[in-house]
């Protein structure tokens, strides 16, 4: 069997090739660069909790030591406090903020050491040939090739050739959002926090900002974005120096202390999004599929979702065929997920950014907005919280066995401590993105004996027996609890962690058929191999 192809080596393009490569899938990174990314501390990401978890999994490096965990979140407006939240010290909720060429460059450390993936530098696509049992790429380049793969993956980046190759459209709203962009060393008062501050009281040169959000990095270095009106007026070095040093004065209520610049840039944020996720054995994920950003929200959380996705149905193809209904319902989720993110930022930004009107005529209008813009920097509510498929394709029909739980079908799981079948204690986020659906019993006490003592008694002889006859591979594991699941609850959980459902005890009928349609049912065969009888 062919490898897949993956366009482009940023972080999903990466990220995608190690999630198939830990599911036994060899890969060929295409990347038009030089195989290295230049250090830009002004390029920056902020990682939720699913993602930075994603990313520690696969490259098993722990990312909070390579940034920094936000200690807290505080929003001002003027010189009013808004909101102020502090994280526990270890809060997972708490944000991640990374330079983002550290993230890549864990990822292609992991990737150099893995045997199935090969990544082909100075290799730039420029066309793609389809047919029924697989796709031919050519990239041009000091040794212009072809490249024979099972499926090809566009993770090429806004400009993606592989959207175009494959004629998709890509509509969508230009230039939602611009920021001046600085990352600096500077002794500021917030410590480990991060900080919106909304109408700042002191004068601004230049072309006026109403919005800074300053975001700590390690050793003592910050990112001050600053929302620039709309428009296409030139950001000169000199109009950005004068923001920095009455921005810094004004938050330390005096002169402007010392600093020391180190990167600076504009950011344009665009929303768009791809017609069709899909075109045969070609996929888009990230930035090909998608652009979002504004009002605080963090296009690379999604690219990571789409890859983590992806993976665990393109595996289970490359194994044993076909599953045309599990790939077709990438493009159901996580387009749908994407485009509600989409949605909710249009319907809100005419209000966060409009002038005047409201804030006079609706109270407390000011306060509102602080949430919408909290929810969209902390990962919550419409704007931010990780998507949820409860009208997935591949969610199981009604159950007479299901019960609900504190995560809705279709969301991702709680992390919880559960047993593994060794033995040993680990996360249940720990046990994910292996290719393997993961069944869940919930069981108090067994957290206190030894496993001997309790994996042959009660129901798990049943429940074992169950989970060893699904139709698709399967993890047995136990919690002593889950938020919202009484005592020997089930729970059936995907491979990228999101909920299929929860019964009430050991219902092997039910288990079945969540599992039957969690995988899009049965694989069909490919066509040379159904005319020849093979299996």
């Amino acid at each position: 069997m062919d490898p897949v192809i993956i366009v482009g080596a940023g972080p999903v393009g990466l990220t995608l090739a190690l999630a198939l490569a830990r599911q036994e899938v060899p890969c060929v990174v295409l990347d038009e660069g030089p195989g290295k990314d230049e250090p830009r501390p002004a390029r920056t990401v902020v990682l939720r909790e699913d993602t930075a978890a994603l990313l520690e999994r696969l490259t098993g490096v722990a990312l909070d030591e390579h940034g920094v965990r936000w200690a807290g979140w505080r929003s001002v407006r003027r010189r009013q406090v808004m909101s102020d939240i502090t994280f526990e010290e270890t809060d997972p909720a708490a944000p991640l903020h990374i330079a983002q060429h550290v993230v890549t460059g864990a990822l292609r450390a992991a990737i150099a050491d893995e045997p199935l993936v090969k990544v082909a530098v100075d290799s730039r696509l420029d066309s793609i040939e389809q047919e029924r049992s697989g796709v031919t790429a050519h990239t041009r380049g000091p040794n212009g090739t072809w490249w024979r793969g099972s499926y090809l993956v566009g993770c090429d980046g806004p400009r993606s050739t592989v959207r175009k190759l494959q004629d998709i459209r890509f509509p969508g709203r230009t230039a939602v959002e611009r920021h001046a962009v600085a990352a600096l060393r500077a002794e500021l008062p917030w410590g480990s926090r991060a900080l919106l501050h909304r109408t700042p009281p002191w004068r601004q040169s230049g072309p006026s900002a109403g919005e800074v959000t300053a975001r700590p990095l390690p050793d003592g270095v910050w990112r001050l974005d600053w929302l620039l009106p709309p428009g296409k007026d030139l950001v000169t070095p000199e109009i950005l120096v004068a923001r920095i040093r009455e921005t810094l004065a004004g938050w330390t209520d005096g002169s402007t202390p010392a600093y020391d610049l180190l990167d600076t840039g504009v950011h344009t944020v665009h929303h768009r999004l791809a017609r069709r996720w899909r075109v045969g054995r070609v996929f888009l994920a990230g930035d090909a599929a998608h652009l979002l950003g504004a009002l605080g929200t963090q296009g690379l959380d999604e690219g990571l979702r789409d890859a983590d996705n992806l993976a665990w149905k393109l595996a289970p193809a490359w194994h044993h065929g076909p599953h045309e209904a599990l790939l077709d319902s990438y493009q159901a989720e996580r387009r749908a997920v994407v485009a509600a993110r989409l949605r909710a930022a249009d319907q809100v930004l005419p209000v966060l950014r409009g002038t005047g009107g409201l804030r006079q005529i609706v109270p407390r209008a000011a306060r509102g907005h602080d949430t919408l813009l909290t929810d969209g920097h902390l990962g919550r509510g419409p704007l931010g919280a990780p998507g949820a498929y409860a009208d997935s394709p591949l969610a199981p029909r009604r159950l007479e066995g299901e019960i609900p739980v504190g995560t809705p079908p279709g969301a991702p799981v709680t992390d919880v401590r559960v047993t593994a079948e060794d033995g040993s204690f680990v996360q249940l986020r720990d046990r994910l993105g292996r290719g393997a659906l993961l069944v869940v019993l919930i069981a108090p006490g067994t957290g206190v004996w030894d496993r001997k003592h309790w994996v042959s008694a009660g129901v798990m002889p049943r429940l074992a027996a169950a989970v060893t006859a699904l139709p698709y591979r399967a993890e047995l594991l136990v919690a002593e609890s889950y938020p919202g699941a009484p005592a020997h609850s089930v729970l059936l959980v995907r491979p990228d962690g999101h909920l299929v459902t929860a019964l009430s005890g050991v219902r092997p009928a039910d288990l079945y058929a969540a599992a039957e349609a969690t995988v899009g049912g049965a694989a069909e065969e490919e066509p040379a191999r159904a005319a020849s009888g093979a299996r």
